[in-house]
């Protein structure tokens, strides 16, 4: 029985549940399986499931020799049922924590999990928090829904937040060399947590308090929103002052100290950086506070999409009105080299671009297929023909497979929100978010 399991590290193999397996959940997994651990991947999406147990990954940073690998390994499985987390020593929550309709937090997937876990946790266990939130719902939430139990926190059962902070599509940092913040609701939870994640990761960080590891994770999100925010902010006062904001960057980089470069673009965009700073901004105002830079980096990165479409408006005008127009959007998902379209300003352009009656397609390698208010989209090849024939294409996310020079060789007009086409040669001309200059 778990309740008379050892501590974690006591020299058997340890068993963790990972409750969410989506792109946090599942390379978390993954990697633990490496680390020789049995793991138990829980997810309520049948169809991750089943993709999972018949070797294959729905994730572009996952391969699916890494799942065929965990599988034979028989370290690893996935699951659809709760109740196996009974066998397990240590269970991670991964749940997604997106806004609700009034861009407030929704935290339901939590609360849900919380109660799953509370109706089925045995003595000994360890519950960590990965998933993104305020500060407080660890102690405050979590806590009371695994107490619920009648197993007591800090005694029985214990109870930390561990934040999150996988990159997707960056693979100049391996998981488990990413420092891992980690915090316990008691000194005895701490160390549980030290056990956990100092075996599977190269560096662990321990904070004070669960609130100070979650309010960490809200810090480094909303230092990345609000610098993203000023450097397209940069970019409209460059397009007005007929100045090169992507010169201008390059030039300022070249600083040794004092200046760290951000570029501008659609949005920011993905689960995390658009989200989590109005994560903070909520709980500020439970407290009577506001946060303006939140607040206004919030406007700015929003409007990104209106502002290029007015630009792209602006650049047909003396050829046709843009409901007359055909665009070719390059790149749906919110960044290079991810599938990602969760807060992507590509598909808030589509919006636009669609509402105005203009004849939209799009291509991207990663994402298929799309919803596009209602209606399904598929991505088109990326032919010779489809570029002379449209009007202008729109590069949205700078794909490395993505073929630039063919773009610039047989389009005839290129507004580029991510200074895709610097140094490629071809008959488009190229007007580029922030580069100034417009007929």
């Amino acid at each position: 029985m778990a309740s008379n399991k050892a501590p974690l590290g006591a020299g058997r193999r340890i068993t963790a549940a990972v409750v969410g397996l989506g792109y946090v959940g599942l390379p978390l997994s993954l990697l633990f399986c490496r680390k020789g651990y049995s793991v138990i991947g829980i997810d309520t999406d049948p169809v991750k499931i089943a993709t999972l147990n018949h070797g294959k990954s729905y994730l572009p940073d996952v391969q699916n020799t890494d799942v065929q690998s965990a599988l034979a390994s028989g370290n690893f499985r996935a699951t659809g049922q709760y109740d196996d987390i009974r066998q397990a020593d240590a269970i991670l929550i991964c749940v997604p924590t997106p806004l609700d309709g009034s861009r407030a937090p929704d935290l339901s997937r939590i609360e849900a999990a919380g109660r799953e876990i509370g109706r089925r946790i045995v003595k000994g266990q360890l519950v960590s928090l990965e998933s993104s939130t305020y500060p407080g719902t660890t102690s405050r939430m979590l806590r009371p829904l695994l107490e619920a139990s009648g197993l007591k926190v800090g005694t029985d059962i214990f109870l930390g937040h561990s934040p999150e902070r996988l990159d997707p599509s960056n693979y100049s940092y391996p998981l488990e060399q990413i420092p891992k913040v980690i915090s316990g609701i008691t000194d005895a939870c701490l160390r549980r947590m030290s056990s956990l994640y100092g075996s599977a990761f190269e560096r662990i960080v321990p904070v004070s308090s669960t609130e100070a590891a979650e309010m960490a994770k809200l810090l480094e999100n909303t230092y990345r929103l609000v610098n993203v925010s000023f450097a397209n902010e940069i970019a409209m006062l460059c397009d007005a002052l007929q100045v090169d904001v992507w010169e201008i960057i390059d030039a300022a980089s070249t600083k040794p100290f004092g200046f760290h470069p951000f570029y501008p673009g659609p949005s920011a965009g993905g689960h995390c950086i658009p989200v989590d700073p109005l994560y903070l901004q909520w709980a500020a105002r439970q407290t009577g506070l506001e946060s303006r830079f939140v607040a206004l980096a919030d406007e700015i990165n929003r409007g990104m999409p209106a502002y290029i479409v007015s630009r792209i408006a602006l650049l047909m005008t003396p050829q046709k009105p843009l409901k007359e127009a055909r665009i070719l959007l390059i790149g749906a998902a919110y960044k290079k080299d991810t599938g990602d379209i969760r807060e992507s300003g590509a598909v808030e352009l589509l919006k636009l671009l669609k509402r105005s009656g203009a004849d939209i397609r799009y291509h991207d390698p990663y994402v298929p297929m799309l919803q596009l208010e209602g209606e399904r989209m598929a991505s088109v090849d990326l032919t010779d023909e489809l570029l002379t024939q449209v009007d202008c294409v729109l590069i949205a996310a700078d794909h490395a497979s993505v073929p630039f020079d063919q773009v610039m060789r047989h389009a005839r007009l290129v507004f580029d929100t991510r200074n895709a086409t610097s140094g490629l040669e071809g008959a488009a001309r190229v007007y580029r978010l922030g580069g100034g200059a417009m007929p």
